[in-house]
């Protein structure tokens, strides 16, 4: 396998990482997450039953779809980094998008959820202990915050961490909005910010959810990455590579979020076999080193012929 073709993600600054190492680091960095929201979830379990707090205790449940969430994505990292075989010549990547779906979709399960509490409560109030449930929405608020800052550089690179980033950020939005309503209904006794503030919150997670969907979907159906350029990548092979004279059906797709798969037919003039493989040596280099494309099929054809077909 030459150098070009061995997986890489790209990660902030620059900085190239081969895929075993961003395996290690993913799972380590979600066992972090795992083991921190279901410390969480347990604590805001206690202190709802101890408050009365309908808000804590659905915040229980969203760290408990996260959780689930979460271990989706672990479940994906796992798949996706094993060694690819004859039937999956491409790896188990995909494995990473099939869990960002499942994740998206249960964190519309959880908007619809939310907003059905907070009408229940709205039209039914109920006494809630103010002091005890600000208490227990500060640790929460706390720790969803640190689980957010282990996750946040590895979301911006891969599409599953992202999806589990945002199961993450949802309760770091639900604690703040707990932790607020907690301070309202302490000074004021006005215990329907709780399930108003609920609201609010579904409503921001739900426009995530649906982003989240999208960008999978569009992965799936292999669409041309938002952006990339198929004209423009073809112009700069033309134009950085003085043997290359056209190229044409230029297909751009991401196989995984960040990794990039490229087919496209490049005209040359004639001549040997082993001079044409240099220049697709040097054509792979600036695909990768301009565009972050690792993996291209590139069809060379004789530009007498291809002016003729």
């Amino acid at each position: 396998m030459r150098d070009h073709d061995k997986k890489t993600r790209p990660f902030p600054c620059g900085e190239k990482i081969s895929s075993a190492a961003r395996c290690s680091l993913e799972r380590r960095r979600l066992t972090m997450a795992m083991a921190i929201t279901g410390a969480t979830m347990l604590l805001e379990i206690a202190g709802g039953l101890w408050s009365n707090s309908l808000a804590l205790l659905s915040d229980a449940g969203h760290m408990f779809s996260h959780l689930f969430a979460l271990g989706v994505s672990y479940c994906a990292i796992l798949l996706s980094c094993r060694t690819p075989t004859e039937a999956q010549s491409f790896g188990f990547y995909r494995a990473e998008i099939l869990a960002a779906i499942v994740n998206g979709i249960s964190l519309l399960v959880i908007v619809a959820w939310i907003l059905y509490e907070a009408w229940g409560r709205l039209a039914e109030p109920s006494p809630v202990r103010g002091a005890h449930m600000f208490v227990v929405a500060t640790i929460g608020l706390a720790v969803n915050g640190i689980t957010a800052l282990i996750l946040r550089d590895a979301s911006k690179n891969d599409l599953n961490i992202r999806s589990a980033f945002i199961h993450v950020i949802g309760d770091l939005g639900s604690s703040v909005g707990v932790v607020g309503a907690a301070l309202v209904i302490s000074f004021t006794g006005w215990t329907a910010i709780d399930p108003i503030v609920s609201g609010i919150i579904a409503l921001v997670i739900l426009t995530w959810s649906v982003k989240l969907l999208w960008d999978a979907a569009r992965i799936l159906l292999q669409s041309t990455p938002r952006h990339m350029n198929p004209g423009r990548i073809a112009s700069a092979l033309v134009d950085g590579i003085a043997e290359i004279r056209g190229v044409h059906h230029v297909h751009v797709w991401e196989l995984t979020s960040g990794m990039y798969v490229m087919t496209a037919h490049v005209e040359v003039d004639d001549m040997p076999l082993s001079q044409a493989e240099q220049i697709r040596e040097r054509a792979l280099e600036l695909l990768s080193s301009s565009f972050e494309i690792r993996h291209a099929n590139l069809q060379f054809e004789s530009r007498r012929r291809a002016g003729s077909a």
